[in-house]
């Protein structure tokens, strides 16, 4: 079975927090023990998801080894993969615990290496509503949001949610019919993204949604995709774009 059975953008953003949480604790090993045992897996059941001895973990966990991050990253993947197995009962809880957005994130992910306007426009075949702005912005990431669920359960304090906890970002709205409310709802948060990507109209997009890109001084583009699904199709292929392969 596949970790991604659940959202992809969920899997990553849990495994992070307890990634990071092991990395910047003074005592990692008892980190280690205390997601082991939150996740309610015994030392033998992530022994044989690690394929490692008993033994090892124990080490790891009683300060004898310092773990690295090849073995975190391990240690944290056989949590999720147990969780997994499970139907994913402390996965959920977390989520909620971090505030995630249910139905809201349709896709979500970081990039190696930053990307420009220009090449997030080359990369996704979008159209640059906003050729006044200057072009030097760079996003690390995208987030695809289903503009209507987002809009109607989001205030916006917690439109930083869509962020994955770093701004610098392409936020792209889908379902959007000329692209007003999504650009209002981004005015009024307190959080910006460095470009917004429109999905959804197909010959006109509301001047309003415009000018009020330039106020806010973020690109806009708009996305010639077909679907929903080809732009992420897309996204995800666009560190590799920017890196020259196809």
């Amino acid at each position: 079975m596949s970790i991604e059975m659940l959202e992809d953008y969920v899997v990553q953003l849990v495994a992070k927090r307890i990634a990071g949480d092991i990395v910047m604790s003074p005592r990692p090993g008892e980190a280690l023990r205390k997601w082991r045992e939150y996740f309610q897996a015994s030392q033998l059941q992530m022994a044989k998801t690690m394929k490692v001895s008993a033994s090892v973990v124990s080490d790891y966990e009683k300060g004898r080894r310092l773990p690295g991050s090849k073995f975190i990253q391990r240690f944290v993947l056989a949590l999720l993969r147990i969780d997994m197995e499970r139907g994913w009962p402390r996965l959920r809880e977390m989520a909620r615990l971090l505030g995630v957005p249910p139905g809201v994130i349709i896709d979500m992910r970081d990039y190696p290496h930053p990307l420009s306007v220009a090449e997030l426009v080359d990369a996704t075949g979008s159209i640059l509503l906003t050729p006044n702005l200057p072009q030097d912005r760079r996003v690390y990431g995208y987030t695809v949001i289903d503009s209507l669920k987002a809009i109607a359960s989001l205030r916006g304090s917690e439109f930083y949610t869509l962020l994955g906890g770093m701004p610098e970002r392409a936020v792209v709205f889908t379902g959007v019919r000329a692209g007003r409310s999504p650009m209002v709802a981004v005015r009024v948060s307190p959080v910006k993204p460095s470009i917004i990507v429109l999905h959804g109209p197909r010959r006109y997009v509301d001047p309003l949604a415009i000018k009020l890109a330039e106020l806010e001084g973020i690109p806009l583009l708009l996305s010639t995709s077909p679907s929903v699904e080809a732009l992420i199709v897309k996204l995800r292929r666009a560190a590799g774009f920017r890196q020259g392969f196809s």
